[in-house]
C-alpha cells in the first residue's frame, strides 16, 4: 500500500476512544482538554490538524450494561455517545472527528484489516483459558491479579475464569521488532515512567493475545468465520484509523491512510498503556503499516488527595464543574497545576486560589489598571513610540523576546505546566515593572514619554502573555486581545493565521502603535467557592 511521505505540516492527534459502560467523567474530560489545547497550539503555528476523539462501544461489558439498562446496546451507545458530545461542547472542545466503533463504515476497515494480519499468518485459532476481567475486556496472567483473583486496575471486580477457542494473534512474533522499536525510537513512549513499564512487561516475554469471543453478539463478527465476535481491542484501536476516513470517502483502508496517517500522538491513560504501546504497534507492523509519533500516558485524578469513587461520594462532577466555573477555568487548572504524565489532585480551594492569582488578579488585574492609564493619559489608544523603543532594553522585553521558543518548547513536550510557567514569568515580571516604574507618578512629572514606553511595554507583555496562553484559554485570550483592540477570536481557528499569524503574534513587539484600545473592564471574574462539585 503506497502512503503519503510525511507532511510537516500535517497534525493528528488523538484521545482515547471512550468506553460507554457509563457517563463521561473527569478523567475522560483531562485528556480531550489536553489533546485540544496540543490542537489548537499546532493550529496556532498554522498547521493543518486533525484532533480525532469518539467513543468505544463494543464488548461483553456494554451488552450487560446495556440490559442492566433495559436497553438495546445500540440504544445505551447512542445516549453516552451523545453525553460525551455534549460535554465536550461544554469544555469548548473543538475535535474534527468523532469517531463511534459502531459506525458501519468502522466495520468495513476492521474486516479489511483483519484480513491483511490474517494474509500475513499472523492469526490462528487456538484455545485460551485462564482469569477474564469484564471491565477490562481482557485476560489477565496471574502476575496482574491482587489476592482472590481482583483486578488490579478495577480492584471491586473479581476475574471470572474462562476456557474457550479463540482466535489469537501472534504477539510473541514481534518481541524483537517491539525491542528495536523503543531502542532506536526511545521517545515512541512518553513519558519515561510509562516508556520504563513497557520495557520491563515486554521484558518478561510477550504472550499471543486473543482477539476474538464466543458466545457474544455485541460486536463485529469474524468475516470468515461468524461464530466468532472481534475482541474489542481489536477493534477499537482501528477506530483511529477510521476516523481517518473524510465523510464522503469509500471504507478502505488505502482511503483512510492516504493523508492523515501516520497518527502524530496519541493521548491515553496509563491503564490502557500496554495495549497502545505494545499491542497496536505489533498489529500495524503485521500489516506493514507505518507507526504512530509516540504514545503519551497520562496520570490519574484524585480529588483532595483521595481516590475519586462512587462509595466514597467524592466523585467530581465534570458538568457541574465547567457550569460552575466555566471551561477556561477548568481547562487552565488541569493543564497548569498538574505535570501532564503525573498522577494529579484536584482541591476546590486550591482551584479557587490558583485561578483568582493567576487568571485574575495577576493578568486580569495587570490588565485592567494598564488599560485604564493607557485611556486617562494616552487617549485610550496604544501608546506612539518607535520600532527601537519598543525593542528597548528592559526586563519586560527581555523576558518576551526569549518567551516563545520556551514556550514552543513545552507544549512540544506536553509540559503545560512549564508553558504556563513560562507566560506566568512575563506577567509576573510585569506587575512588578509596572509598580516600579510608577507611571501614575512620572505623569505627574510631565515625563510622558517614559509613561507612553512604560504602558507600551506592558500591554506588550499582556499582549504576549494572552497569545501564548491561547491553546488553553481560548476565550480569556479572546477578551483580552478584543480589550488590546484586535479583531481576534481564538476560537476561530481557520482564521487566526490571518487575524494573528504565529510568527508575528508570538514574537516581541506586535502591538501596533495608535491602535485604539476596547473599554476596560476584568477579563476574568474573581472565584468563589460554593457547595462541592461532587456526586
Amino acid at each position: 500500500m503506497d502512503l503519503n511521505p510525511v507532511n510537516s505540516n500535517l497534525f493528528t492527534i488523538t484521545t482515547p476512544l471512550y468506553y460507554v459502560n457509563g457517563l463521561p467523567h473527569v478523567g475522560s474530560a483531562y485528556p480531550t482538554i489536553a489533546a485540544d489545547a496540543i490542537a489548537r497550539f499546532q493550529r496556532l503555528q498554522g498547521k493543518s490538524v486533525l484532533m480525532i476523539t469518539g467513543t468505544d462501544e463494543h464488548g461483553q461489558n456494554i451488552q450487560r450494561t446495556a440490559e442492566g439498562r433495559g436497553l438495546q446496546p445500540q440504544e445505551h451507545c447512542d445516549q453516552i455517545a451523545a453525553s460525551f458530545k455534549a460535554l465536550w461542547q461544554q469544555y469548548n472542545i473543538r475535535y474534527d472527528r468523532f469517531i463511534r466503533t459502531t459506525d458501519p463504515r468502522h466495520e468495513a476497515i476492521v474486516n479489511e484489516f483483519f484480513q491483511r494480519v490474517w494474509d500475513q499468518g499472523d492469526i490462528y485459532l487456538g484455545r485460551q483459558q485462564g482469569w477474564y476481567c469484564l471491565s477490562c475486556e481482557e485476560f489477565k496472567e496471574e502476575r496482574d491479579l491482587l489476592d482472590d483473583h481482583r483486578c488490579s486496575i478495577h480492584t471491586n471486580r473479581v476475574a471470572e475464569w474462562r476456557n474457550e477457542e479463540n482466535y489469537f494473534f501472534r504477539l510473541s512474533k514481534y518481541q524483537s521488532k517491539l525491542e528495536a522499536l523503543y531502542a532506536e525510537q526511545p521517545n515512541f513512549i512518553q513519558p519515561e515512567a510509562r516508556r520504563n513499564e513497557v520495557l520491563s512487561f515486554v521484558s518478561q516475554g510477550l504472550q499471543d493475545f486473543s482477539i476474538s469471543r464466543v458466545n457474544l453478539d455485541w460486536g463485529f463478527r469474524v468475516p470468515f468465520d461468524p461464530k466468532h465476535t472481534i475482541y474489542v481491542w481489536f477493534d477499537a484501536l482501528l477506530g483511529y484509523v477510521t476516523a481517518l476516513l473524510d465523510p464522503d470517502s469509500e471504507p478502505t483502508l488505502a482511503k483512510a491512510l492516504q493523508q492523515w496517517w501516520p497518527i502524530d500522538t496519541h493521548l491515553i491513560g496509563k491503564d490502557i498503556l500496554r495495549f497502545h504501546a505494545v499491542y497496536w504497534p505489533a498489529m500495524l507492523l503485521s500489516a506493514g503499516l507505518p507507526l504512530p509519533g509516540r504514545v503519551f500516558g497520562h496520570g490519574h485524578l484524585t480529588k483532595d488527595g483521595q481516590k475519586m469513587g462512587k462509595t466514597l461520594g467524592n466523585v467530581l462532577d465534570p458538568v457541574a464543574l465547567v457550569d460552575r466555573y466555566g471551561s477556561d477555568a477548568v481547562r487552565y487548572y488541569f493543564l497548569k497545576e498538574i505535570e501532564f504524565g503525573r498522577d494529579g489532585d484536584f482541591s476546590e480551594t486550591r482551584f479557587i486560589n490558583i485561578l483568582n492569582a493567576d487568571l485574575a488578579n495577576d493578568l486580569g488585574n495587570l490588565l485592567n489598571r494598564t488599560l485604564k492609564m493607557a485611556y486617562k493619559y494616552c487617549g485610550a489608544s496604544v501608546p506612539d513610540i518607535s520600532k527601537e523603543v519598543i525593542q528597548a532594553e528592559s526586563t519586560l522585553a527581555e523576558i518576551g523576546r526569549a518567551l516563545s521558543d520556551r514556550v514552543v518548547q513545552a507544549y512540544d513536550a506536553l509540559a503545560f505546566s512549564r508553558a504556563c510557567e513560562e507566560i506566568l514569568t512575563l506577567v509576573k515580571t510585569g506587575n512588578k515593572y509596572i509598580d516600579d516604574q510608577a507611571p501614575w507618578s512620572l505623569y505627574k512629572q510631565g515625563q510622558q514619554q517614559a509613561v507612553e514606553q512604560i504602558l507600551y511595554t506592558v500591554l506588550e507583555a499582556v499582549r504576549l502573555a494572552a497569545y501564548l496562553l491561547a491553546p488553553i484559554t481560548p476565550k480569556l485570550s479572546t477578551a483580552v486581545y478584543q480589550q488590546l483592540g484586535f479583531s481576534v477570536d481564538f476560537d476561530e481557528q481557520s482564521l487566526i493565521n490571518v487575524a494573528a499569524p504565529f510568527p508575528a503574534h508570538a514574537s516581541w513587539g506586535t502591538l501596533p502603535s495608535k491602535q485604539a484600545l476596547g473599554e476596560p473592564q476584568p477579563v476574568f471574574q474573581r472565584l468563589e467557592i460554593l457547595e462541592a462539585v461532587s456526586t
